[in-house]
């Protein structure tokens, strides 16, 4: 009796170390090796601080919350939602900027952002306010994949690769600075068609990096574009509204790219693409802001509020707030970094966890 108890024992023990191992494993299996970025303003963490371009925000009162009270490049009075994801997935708090002279190949092992304020999919968007285009991005990618390769060795770089997250965030600029602003997109293309134009080249622009070892890829949805304040302001139908049009132009821009998500999950083998969406959150931030802590939602935190972004944020402004935590918005364009922790987490707690 008690050698048939030895082994009962000695057989639990063994699979009960089994049942712990398999745990083990699956953890070691779902880590995320590191936050790779591309995308427009809603992510840029200070690439535009090295390039010939008007659209900046290395200078104050940009960056006043964020560590140190610097400004970094970053569209927010602190951190971008990319920071906030490159946290919740257990790396570090932010995600460095892959032309910031003050990062090496050491800091961007485990993130890189090659994104730029006021790009966008199409090329005309980029050119704008010259900044990087999409296929730059993409350029710089291939640039960091061989310097990866060199410090880390080839199976390492190619691990990394693998188990990395995607962050893509684009698309806004291309209507509001591109289709909605320049004659010469509208004489070319209707609305739909415009849509299915930035719809082609995401679904190019995935092939590419599914291409280089890509594999965990975030999509984002473009948010209600008509509630921006600078949009609000300019709405000469229902001044400090939403402008509606606009955000149907989303809503229906965010279906097609969905769509997307599912058709690239069922062409390319060993992909996981997921549709991130930022419209619904943030609508219902604008729409009962109380809910969440804010006191104004049609103007921003910036100046006076209305129009003001990039060089137009000045630090001397006696009319810029004191608590940015009560303002949905920073500036005319951009969310406070309240707003981008909030979207972060939702968009965490019920997408992006599932890369994990």
């Amino acid at each position: 009796m008690a050698k048939i108890c030895h082994h009962i024992c000695h057989f639990s023990s063994f699979f009960l170390i089994l049942f712990f191992l398999n745990i083990i494993f699956s953890m070691v299996d779902g880590k995320i090796s590191a936050v790779i970025v591309f995308g427009d303003s809603s992510v840029d963490t200070g690439n535009n601080n090295g390039i010939n371009t008007l659209l900046k925000s290395n200078f104050e009162p940009y960056g006043r919350d964020f560590e140190g009270g610097r400004p970094t490049g970053r569209f927010s009075n602190g951190r971008v939602p990319v920071d906030f994801f490159s946290e919740y997935f257990g790396l570090k708090k932010y995600v460095p900027a892959y032309l910031d002279p003050n990062y090496g190949m050491k800091d961007f092992i485990s993130g890189v952002n090659f994104a730029s304020a006021g790009t966008g999919y199409d090329n005309t968007t980029s050119s704008v306010l010259n900044v990087i285009p999409l296929w730059k991005e993409i350029e710089y990618f291939k640039d960091y994949i061989q310097k990866l390769r060199i410090y880390v060795g080839e199976e390492k770089t190619n691990e990394i690769l693998r188990e990395a997250v995607y962050l893509i965030s684009i698309g806004t600029n291309d209507f509001l600075e591109n289709y909605f602003l320049l004659p010469t997109t509208k004489l070319c293309y209707t609305v739909p068609e415009f849509e299915d134009h930035l719809i082609e080249i995401a679904k190019i622009f995935v092939h590419e990096i599914y291409s280089h070892g890509a594999r965990k890829i975030s999509l984002a949805g473009v948010p209600p574009m008509g509630c921006l304040p600078l949009e609000r302001t300019i709405n000469l139908f229902a001044i400090h509204e939403c402008n509606e049009e606009y955000n149907n132009v989303a809503l229906e821009f965010n279906a097609k790219m969905k769509n997307l998500v599912n058709q690239l999950n069922t062409q390319l083998l060993g992909i996981h693409v997921l549709f991130s969406n930022p419209y619904h959150i943030l609508r219902q931030i604008i729409k009962k802001p109380s809910l969440f802590g804010y006191d104004v939602t049609y103007k921003a935190c910036c100046g006076t509020g209305l129009v003001e972004m990039s060089y137009l944020c000045l630090l001397d402004s006696p009319l810029t707030c004191l608590d940015a935590d009560k303002y949905v918005f920073w500036d005319s364009f951009h969310p406070t970094e309240k707003t981008n922790r909030i979207m972060a987490e939702h968009l965490f707690n019920t997408v992006l966890h599932k890369f994990m």
